[in-house]
């Protein structure tokens, strides 16, 4: 199943709410290793726009604890355990999967693994749908690569 796409609906996910604002939305596993050099640009997303920012870790909540903890990703975390219907259900084939959702729960943006300029176009797709200034998550000086697949 492919990942699915801007402008399709976003599938129901029980602790997230749609309808209520537009929220950006990460899958992650614990163990993926570009999940873990990911998390502190998600979280510098989850700063920049409180409360709208949700992970959906494949992982029971312990271990996702941990993870917030160890990697610095400060975000609610919903598990999806096997056999993971909800990464099942937004067709996830890759890790890091990071969807801009906007108010009406439509998909307004889609990044697969980590990819500097897309999680920077999330970033400001996000902040749009909010009426708030953009930030810049990622640039070069942070030393990451601009894309790493998941």
């Amino acid at each position: 199943m492919a990942t699915i796409e801007v402008g399709q609906a976003a599938p129901p996910l029980p602790g997230v709410a749609f309808g209520e604002g537009a929220i950006a939305m990460v899958f992650y596993k614990v163990t993926c290793p570009v999940c873990q050099m990911a998390a502190p640009k998600v979280d510098a997303m989850a700063k920049a726009y409180p409360g709208r920012v949700v992970g959906v870790g494949q992982d029971p909540p312990d271990a996702l604890e941990r993870f917030g903890r160890e990697f610095a990703m400060d975000v609610p975390a919903v598990p999806d355990l096997p056999p993971y219907d909800a990464s099942n259900a937004y067709g996830i084939e890759s890790v890091p999967t990071l969807f801009v959702i906007d108010g009406t729960g439509t998909v307004a943006d889609a990044v697969v693994s980590w990819d500097r300029d897309g999680y920077n176009r999330a970033s400001a797709r996000l902040a749009e749908l909010i009426g708030v200034e953009p930030v810049t998550v990622s640039d070069p000086s942070d030393g990451l690569p601009s894309f790493r697949p998941g």
